[in-house]
């Protein structure tokens, strides 16, 4: 089949592989722009889509947005049979949904209609869901409202991070969009209307988020930073003289309360737990500002912090 495919970050790399594995004719490749990066901003970096389709020798188009008339008639005059879409970062508009003779098909990993929008997978493990899918949807001019096609459910494992569920999702998604060509030029793909009940939204994730309330259960501040884990990071502070430390919190584990209640936030032992509004948690992987992830007791150890301190 004809195929443009959309997409830009790392998310999308292995779909853009199987399909070129699958023997599919991909006569174009778009991704975002490339962006400024470093300290200053002056070196700009292609997206990992960009990269991988330059690697192959496919056409990549980089445009800002689509909604131009010459984006419309440049898309069209591909003469496409379909278009795959994943995490590409921007607004389709009718014209470009309209074009391919068979539509587009968009990648996204959640099972729909839960957690549609901007960062479903992050929300799944911040929300402790047991499982999640991956699911192929024929787009239309809502968020993440088209007809499913297909999709394939997966657990989600109690103390798996965003970053682990990403890659694991990206695997099978791309699996299940090549399944999905392959049912589409056979002319056997059905897709079949999401229901209404169910809806929620993964809205991206705010600064404020992030930041770790002690008076949380054990349990509500885990998923926290599992599913905030490896970017952006759940983070808490203490003080360091003057002055407060910031600390990135990249994985923990759960610890039952025993003995007397200590007050949320109360440095329980030197293994780095701390007390929860609800049980405990040990704060296994932590990283200081401008340092490399480290042990949790590794970095507690260089923190002027003993037994019964209070973190804010």
């Amino acid at each position: 089949m004809r195929v443009a495919f959309m997409g830009s970050p790392a998310f999308a790399v292995p779909s853009l592989a199987a399909i070129l594995q699958a023997g599919h004719e991909i006569v174009a490749v778009y991704s975002q722009p490339p962006r400024p990066a470093g300290r200053r901003g002056l070196e700009r970096l292609a997206t990992a889509v960009h990269v991988h389709a330059e690697s192959h020798a496919l056409a990549v188009r980089t445009p800002a947005s689509l909604r131009s008339v010459e984006e419309s008639e440049a898309f069209a005059a591909l003469d496409l049979d379909v278009a795959v879409v994943v995490a590409y970062g921007l607004i389709l508009p009718p014209a470009i949904l309209a074009a391919p003779r068979h539509g587009c098909l968009n990648l996204h990993p959640s099972a729909l209609p839960r957690w549609r929008g901007a960062a479903p997978i992050q929300r799944t493990v911040m929300a402790g869901d047991a499982e999640t899918a991956v699911a192929v949807m024929r787009m239309n001019a809502g968020l993440d409202t088209g007809p499913v096609c297909l999709t394939e459910t997966l657990p989600v494992p109690p103390d798996a991070t965003a970053g682990e569920m990403h890659d694991v999702l990206a695997a099978h998604g791309a699996r299940l969009m090549v399944a999905a060509l392959e049912a589409l030029a056979d002319g056997r793909l059905e897709c079949t209307p999401q229901p209404d009940a169910g809806v929620t939204y993964a809205e991206k994730i705010s600064k404020a988020e992030a930041r770790i309330d002690w008076t949380r259960s054990n349990r509500q501040l885990h998923d926290q930073v599992r599913g905030l884990s490896p970017s952006p990071g759940a983070w808490c502070e203490i003080g360091l003289g003057a002055e407060q430390l910031r600390l990135k919190v990249l994985r923990s584990e759960l610890v039952a309360a025993s003995g007397a209640s200590a007050p949320p936030g109360t440095l329980l032992d030197d293994d780095f737990t701390i007390a929860c509004g609800q049980g405990a948690l040990r704060l296994v992987l932590v990283q200081r500002e401008g340092r490399k992830a480290a042990p949790g007791a590794e970095v507690l150890r260089g923190l002027a912090l003993t037994r019964g301190d209070r973190l804010p």
